[in-house]
């Protein structure tokens, strides 16, 4: 099962390794010089067999013998005639090259083969050496000039042209090709597996931990320019994924219900501030008062993709210089209230690991059913573990295809080593056409009618069509 779900994954390498080989023995095959054979074959006998020991003398001596003749077709004692008789201007040792002897085992048989690029030069050859053999086998056992050779060489086949090439052969080398390409395909997906140390799917992230994965959020190439799914198209697939995330967060740890809970990642770029901000939005749609804090202090997104001012903020709290209602603005037409970073400090870790921050966070606690943090990424900066300290815990977005396994581990390691509890993961940016993963989004389910953004081109629906956002909606 585990390389079948390889293959699923990894269905691109397998394809285009197999593919690549069958191309390669269909290239090979057609740039190949087709081959001839031609053949004869000869029987070899004693001359004096006139009784039955004779004959099964004669017989051990002709099967020994045939041996030695196998090799006398590659020496230049008879390939020379040979290629005089044919007519070739070959050397001997190309000649040799093109002839190959068998004997089938206990006979007196010799076949010859002759392999040319030419049949009628093939032909020619093999009937050269059907003249010539016999005569050069008469001269080498002959005892002395004037006696009879005792081995008789007869030939029983005569060679002919051939009609079909025995080389290239396309089918065989296709399905050859086919086999090897299908061998190395699988070979490639599986190294390409061993060799991926990015994390991507929810087996990986459970292969890891024993934090549940809450939900996965499909990749959308135009996230980073409408970051608020949930306002901008309500119906399409990845904002309903938002809302399963809204959902299975409420069902994490029932006995004591996290309500203060810090959204942060491993690295940068795993998309954890668009996360925050879709699930508050999610939160405050089911009816819940939601306050959403811009907890990353060092490179704060949140206030920018919600559109609102953050000249004031968090830090101003934290100092004394302004009270908490003075920098908390409300959001969209729910119960959604927005704390922004404020201006950057010198010392986020210590401001934010201080007495007024659990101060903060406890008046907020009083306040609002939630309140989501949004974090700065764990592995450059620990901002987010001092923050975990003071929350009911911790949410993990996993970037897949961004964050590697060792980082994701190393994040893991960071929490534990703080007693900070991690609620979850959420499993980001996985891509639309991935089976087998969290949740399989390529099946969106809308009202009839209702126009829904395509993946290209396509135009993206908002929440009030029919209008220009209102001022109080976008913050601007």
């Amino acid at each position: 099962m585990a390389y079948v779900q390889i293959l699923r994954r990894r269905w691109r390498i397998f394809a285009g390794v197999t593919l690549a080989v069958v191309a390669a023995a269909a290239a090979l095959t057609l740039l190949a010089t087709p081959q001839y054979t031609a053949s004869t074959q000869f029987f070899v006998s004693t001359a004096d067999s006139a009784n039955s020991s004779q004959l099964a003398q004669g017989g051990t001596f002709t099967q020994q013998r045939v041996k030695s003749y196998s090799q006398l077709l590659k020496a230049p004692k008879l390939l020379d005639p040979v290629a005089a008789k044919a007519g070739l201007d070959d050397a001997v040792g190309a000649l040799g090259g093109k002839i190959s002897a068998t004997t089938p085992p206990d006979t007196v048989l010799l076949d010859v083969t002759v392999t040319d690029a030419n049949p009628t030069q093939a032909r020619d050859i093999a009937q050269a050496i059907a003249e010539v053999f016999p005569t050069v086998v008469a001269d080498l056992e002959r005892v002395s000039p004037d006696a009879d050779s005792p081995v008789k060489v007869t030939v029983l086949r005569e060679p002919t042209v051939p009609t079909a090439p025995i080389s290239p052969r396309p089918s065989r080398n296709l399905a050859l090709g086919l086999v090897v390409g299908l061998l190395l395909g699988f070979g490639a997906a599986v190294l390409k597996q061993l060799l991926d140390t990015k994390l991507r799917t929810k087996e990986d992230v459970e292969a890891m931990t024993e934090a549940v994965v809450l939900g996965g959020i499909p990749y959308d190439a135009d996230a980073e320019k409408h970051p608020l799914i949930i306002q901008a198209d309500p119906l399409a697939g990845r904002a309903e994924a938002f809302r399963a995330l809204r959902t299975n967060l409420q069902f994490v740890d029932a006995a004591n219900h996290p309500r203060v809970i810090v959204v942060t990642s491993s690295i940068a770029g795993e998309g954890k501030s668009s996360t925050t901000a879709n699930l508050a939005l999610a939160m405050a749609e089911s009816g819940a008062s939601v306050c959403v804090v811009e907890g990353d202090l060092r490179r704060p997104r949140l206030l920018a993709y919600l559109g609102l001012e953050g000249s004031v903020g968090l830090t101003d709290v934290l100092i004394g210089r302004y009270e908490l209602d003075d920098v908390l603005q409300p959001f969209g037409a729910h119960s959604l209230t927005v704390l922004g970073a404020g201006a950057t400090p010198p010392n986020p870790s210590e401001l934010l690991g201080s007495t007024s921050m659990r101060n903060t966070l406890d008046e907020l606690r009083r306040r609002f059913d939630y309140v989501l943090i949004d974090g700065a990424p764990v592995l450059p900066v620990t901002d987010s573990t001092v923050l975990t300290r003071l929350a009911d815990g911790a949410i993990i977005v996993a970037g897949s295809g961004v964050v590697n396994k060792d980082q994701f581990e190393h994040a893991l390691d960071t929490f534990e080593t703080v007693n900070g509890t991690v609620l979850g993961v959420v499993l980001n940016r996985i891509p639309r056409q991935t089976r087998g993963g969290y949740y399989d989004y390529r099946y969106e389910y809308q009202p009839e009618g209702v126009p829904s953004r395509t993946a290209k081109g396509g135009r993206r629906r908002r929440a009030d069509d029919t209008t220009r956002p209102r001022r109080d909606l976008v913050g601007s």
